[in-house]
């Protein structure tokens, strides 16, 4: 797949989950399910950061770096981009509120998207 695709659908990704993220959570069906809140905090960034991934791993293939760069800076961009995300809902929104769990689950979400990344190593470089 090309990068730019690649590219395009990061984007699309990031841009979705800023949307949803900074959103007023009014509008947003309530769902009654314990964490349901974390989990989908744990998905998002799960899903962001295989997205990145995909990307990085086609914008360094061939540049003498290896994979684990473009896992590491897919994981790095994920922590910063949630963390980015928590500070604009307490300074953008006023139905919403940071939270330091949150952080926790985005982080969670990509560190588990980084070892699934490497678990499947070989389906991930096909694409």
């Amino acid at each position: 797949m090309p990068k730019q695709i690649l590219l395009i659908w990061a984007i699309i990704c990031s841009g979705i989950i800023a949307y949803f993220c900074l959103i007023d959570s009014s509008k947003i069906p309530a769902v009654n399910f314990p964490s349901i809140d974390k989990i989908v905090h744990f998905c998002f960034h799960f899903g962001f950061t295989i997205s990145w991934i995909l990307f990085f791993k086609k914008e360094l293939k061939g540049k003498e770096a290896d994979d684990y760069k473009a896992y590491l800076i897919s994981f790095i961009f994920s922590v910063f981009f949630g963390i980015t995300i928590e500070i604009l809902q307490s300074i953008l929104t006023v139905t919403r509120a940071s939270d330091v769990t949150d952080i926790l689950a985005n982080a969670l979400g990509a560190v588990v998207a980084v070892f699934s990344a490497i678990a499947f190593k070989k389906q991930i470089s096909k694409i």
